[in-house]
């Protein structure tokens, strides 16, 4: 009996993991076909599309995958048609939530994240209600090593085109303008930068502050969007503990 339990228990563990790994491809394979469609599938002349299939073979996502991602974007492969949706809202407490979609049903992302936010307190507001609340912005992350000097990574960001330099606990983060975040990411890379998390991302303009059953609601949300297939990114202006 106990090495029946040991192997159910095993298996169990490999299907979590399947599934897990199955939700991290899907968003990626939607990543990479968001980027053929926009700027085309050759990855030497896309370098958005070169950087989704960075990210999608550190996850060890299969090269057929990342083909027929961009096959379908292309028009070259028969499937399914994506749109393109953000919804926009307040969450507890009031805090600014916009929700990046990429789906091929828009009735059913409408209503499962409309029914996410009412059942944590919140609402869902019309296109443009808390936009007004963000600035996008490249986002370029690189994690303090010793050699690192602060000066010399504020020297190099500005020459490859950055906006600004701020110093984390444990990283230098570098803010670019969304068009020249793919040269500068280019250019710090060619210096023999490691970049530890790189992306186009829509950036709070305040930060508000929650605590108690608010918070836990909002952590709750949040959680319930990520989790979601259609859900490519959520972004809010819940001030981090």
């Amino acid at each position: 009996m106990s090495g029946h339990s040991k192997w159910n228990n095993i298996q169990h563990k490999k299907n979590a993991m399947d599934a897990i790994r199955g939700k991290i491809f899907m968003k990626l394979s939607k990543d990479i076909f968001l980027e053929a469609r926009h700027g085309g599938g050759d990855p030497d002349m896309n370098a958005g599309l070169r950087h989704a299939i960075e990210k999608a073979k550190s996850a060890n996502m299969p090269n057929d995958n990342i083909s027929r991602a961009i096959k379908k974007a292309t028009g070259d492969l028969d499937g399914v048609t994506y749109d393109e949706i953000t919804y926009e809202g307040y969450g507890p407490g009031g805090v600014a939530v916009m929700v990046d979609v990429l789906t091929d049903n828009r009735n059913r992302s409408a209503s499962e994240i409309r029914h996410a936010f009412t059942k944590s307190g919140g609402n869902l507001g019309e296109s443009g209600s808390v936009a007004f609340m963000f600035d996008k912005q490249g986002l370029i992350e690189i994690e303090k090593k010793d050699g690192l000097d602060e000066d010399q990574v504020m020297m190099d960001a500005i020459d490859a085109g950055a906006d600004d330099l701020r110093t984390g606990e444990d990283r230098f983060i570098i803010t670019t303008d969304p068009d020249s975040f793919d040269a500068v990411k280019d250019a710090l890379e060619k210096k023999g930068y490691e970049i530890d998390r790189g992306e186009v991302a829509m950036v709070p303009k305040t930060k508000t502050s929650l605590s108690g059953d608010d918070l836990e609601k909002m952590e709750n949300l949040m959680d319930t969007l990520e989790n979601n297939d259609d859900v490519q990114d959520v972004y809010s202006n819940l001030e981090e503990a």
